[in-house]
């Protein structure tokens, strides 16, 4: 593929950008929220559930697959963080399916199970598919934060190794990828999670440092994996700095693949997922172009 080079989106009004609020998760979660069309597990713990919205129509519908942030860890995010923008992403015309997921601190959490459940919770679509009009051909997943990892991991699957298993043993094919503001590689991340999240959570989502279990920080970086045959997407904003993005960018461009990375003047790391927000208003452009045509 060719790449894409660094696209800045700043054609927005600048008077309302220049007044733009910083926002917290909890105005994020205060947001309104669409009532799901349905609330379904995909696996056996009480975690692993997922709320799917089916735009009005007859469909079929193109998916986006919602994955929250949250630093991986028990009591920072939930799915609700996440609703509003899958709310406003069915307004569009997208089936969204937003997916709940263990999480450090809970029973099962770290590695391998908050990657499983990323992946069981993707491929469940199929199922999902058998009840309600949902195009598994124009399939996207979007992450926000600790999510932009998993959003990038799951478009990765296809690309590991058959014998690991957290890949699993038929990947859910997405057709492009979505990562806001968070990391794509784990090993270059840790450090300044301490600084983002208050603690080592690297090394607590993997079961160690780089140099103990240098295959986890493999398999479970998208960054490794690349190329990853498909387009993705970097918003960087308070986490994921602007000059990280282009490495990513660079890197996956020498190998093929394209990326485009998206800046908004006088974003923080939530009000670019908060609708309403003239900084969402960028992230879900390059959300509705991430789109496959039918």
């Amino acid at each position: 593929m060719k790449a894409v080079s660094c696209l800045l989106i700043a054609a927005l009004a600048l008077p309302t950008l220049a007044t733009a609020r910083d926002m917290s998760p909890e105005d994020v979660r205060k947001l309104p929220a669409t009532a799901p069309t349905l609330t379904e597990a995909y696996g056996a713990d009480p975690h692993e559930i997922g709320e799917l919205r089916v735009p009005k129509g007859k469909g079929p519908f193109p998916v986006a697959i919602v994955i929250h942030g949250g630093c991986w860890t028990k009591g920072f995010e939930t799915i609700r963080g996440t609703a509003p923008i899958a709310s406003a992403l069915a307004a569009k015309g997208i089936a969204t399916w937003n997916v709940e997921y263990r999480q450090i601190g809970d029973p099962g959490g770290g590695w391998p199970g908050t990657f499983i459940d990323w992946a069981n919770g993707a491929d469940h679509l199929r199922t999902l598919a058998k009840r309600y009009p949902l195009d598994l051909k124009r399939v996207i997943v979007v992450g926000h934060s600790a999510g932009a990892l998993a959003a990038l991991w799951v478009a990765a699957r296809p690309r590991l190794d058959p014998a690991i298993t957290v890949r699993g043993s038929d990947p859910l094919r997405v057709r492009a990828a979505v990562a806001i503001d968070g990391p794509g590689d784990l090993a270059p991340f840790v450090g300044k999670d301490k600084a983002v999240c208050g603690a080592p959570v690297i090394s607590q989502l993997l079961g160690g440092t780089p140099d103990a279990v240098p295959d986890r920080y493999r398999d479970g970086s998208p960054f490794r994996a690349l190329p990853l045959g498909l387009p993705q997407t970097l918003v960087a904003s308070a986490v994921l700095d602007p000059s990280e993005a282009e490495t990513y960018r660079a890197a996956a461009a020498a190998k093929g693949d394209a990326v485009t990375v998206v800046t908004t003047p006088n974003s923080d790391h939530f009000n670019i997922i908060a609708p309403g927000e003239p900084q969402w208003a960028a992230v879900e452009a390059a959300i509705l172009k991430a789109i496959p045509p039918e």
